[in-house]
């Protein structure tokens, strides 16, 4: 049985009070219906993909869904969002099969809802997608006065995308085609009206949000910068034989990626300083890597850890110290980047940076250091949009507070128990490197670990 998803991206956008309908605007330099089928496109749930859309808007999404092979279909929409449902369910020819309905304007959903969905239509016939509220809600009457608070643990906000199966939720669609005054705004509600099953509700995400106002696209565009992603497990076997290239890889997580890369069978090349390859200097990275081809003829993964943290408030530090940190933290990452290029695209490989946890907001200081860490986040986003018809990927490592050389000489012999051991993000890096991700930035803490090596 195949699992298929509906993209419904018919909208006009009156409500947004924007000039283009929501789906067609750019955040993180693709619209937002190409952030939305790229998660069904790399979803290993997901067979095919029908979109839907608004007959003006045909031939631009035509020309976006080829870059995306599971897009089957790209068919005109109705005039209501249950009629653009109700076709494109009508699109798919399988007597049997497994559908799910997705808002096009929720680019944030995620692989593990689903997941969760299609694992749930094994059991149910009609699932759908809902958050707890933090909110007291309440019901007002025509005069605008409190009619009744409903207990509130037993709300839920409703989400995409809903699940069905495919028969059941075709029934309840020419059901409802002959009623006359039907008020039932989505196709869980259809469902329900017509009592054809129960509807199982698979847990949300408060990121999946749904872009419908003005404010909704500047939140989306935050949420796009700090983005990250979760990798649940890898095969390191696929590093055996690669060789890659790391810089500052003679110390602390770098030093770690080096150990565990060459114990899996990968032929690793480490560099820093000491060896001649700062990373502040463009030549010195390039003299770095081309001694590497001319021993191997291929370069397929370049890791750069290297970085400088100098604590202190910037009235108290020197010029010359400071722009040697952002050259060494920022400037470094460009080099390696201009660089790797020429390798990389023979290789078809991946480029993979290290940032750090306070990339998200300036700390007190160290606000050089944070702020370069941002510089490098936001540089390995566009770079990965820049390379992807290179096939390249390009991504990036945030781990929480590590226990490394670099740590202790700023902030002292902290319990190691507070601290990651370097070999736990060195692990995470090399699961990355080796994964089809591209344009993210991975978090490694304690609650997201779940790869089994680690």
């Amino acid at each position: 049985m195949k699992n298929y998803a509906i993209i419904l991206a018919s909208g006009t956008g009156e409500r947004s009070g924007l000039e283009i309908p929501k789906q067609f605007i750019k955040i993180g330099g693709k619209t937002v219906l190409e952030h939305t089928i790229k998660v069904f496109q790399n979803s290993r749930s997901i067979d095919e993909i029908i979109v839907v859309t608004h007959e003006n808007y045909i031939d631009s999404v035509k020309t976006i869904a080829q870059n995306y092979d599971k897009v089957s279909l790209t068919i005109r929409g109705g005039k209501t969002r249950r009629e653009s449902s109700f076709i494109g369910l009508n699109a798919i020819k399988d007597e049997n099969a497994k559908v799910l309905i997705h808002d096009a304007v929720r680019p944030f959903i995620s692989s593990k809802i689903i997941d969760e969905c299609i694992l749930a239509l094994n059991k149910y016939k009609a699932v759908d997608v809902a958050i707890t509220s933090a909110d007291t809600i309440i019901k007002v009457d025509s005069e605008n006065l409190i009619e009744d608070i409903p207990k509130r643990s037993l709300l839920r906000r409703g989400q995409t995308p809903q699940g069905f199966d495919l028969k059941t939720i075709k029934k309840a669609h020419e059901l409802a085609n002959q009623c006359n005054d039907l008020s039932v705004t989505d196709d869980c509600g259809l469902i329900l009206k017509f009592n054809l099953c129960d509807v199982y509700v698979v847990n949300g995400d408060e990121f999946n949000i749904k872009i419908t106002y003005p404010i909704d696209v500047a939140i989306a565009d935050k949420l796009f910068q700090i983005k990250t992603s979760e990798i649940s497990s890898s095969d390191f076997n696929n590093l055996k034989d690669k060789v890659i290239a790391v810089f500052g890889g003679y110390s602390g997580i770098g030093e770690s990626i080096v150990e565990n890369a060459k114990n899996i069978g990968a032929k690793l090349y480490p560099f820093s300083r000491r060896n001649g390859a700062d990373v502040s200097q463009l030549s010195e990275v390039k003299q770095a890597l081309e001694s590497v081809y001319q021993k191997e003829n291929r370069i397929d993964y370049i890791i750069n850890t290297a970085g400088i943290l100098n604590y202190g408030e910037i009235i108290n530090r020197d010029i010359d110290d400071i722009k040697q940190e952002i050259e060494t933290n920022y400037i470094g990452c460009i080099n390696i980047a201009k660089a790797s290029f020429e390798y990389l695209t023979k290789s078809k490989g991946g480029l993979l940076f290290f940032a750090s946890s306070s990339y998200t907001r300036g700390r007190k200081n160290y606000a050089v250091y944070s702020s370069a860490k941002s510089a490098v986040v936001n540089f390995t986003q566009a770079l990965a949009e820049e390379w992807e018809e290179y096939g390249i990927r390009v991504n990036a490592i945030v781990p929480e507070r590590t226990a490394t050389p670099m740590r202790y000489k700023n902030f002292g012999n902290e319990p190691k128990d507070s601290l990651l051991a370097p070999d736990i993000p060195a692990k995470m890096a090399l699961a990355t490197i080796i994964s089809d991700l591209s344009g993210q930035v991975i978090n490694v803490n304690r609650s997201q670990l779940s790869i089994e090596d680690v």
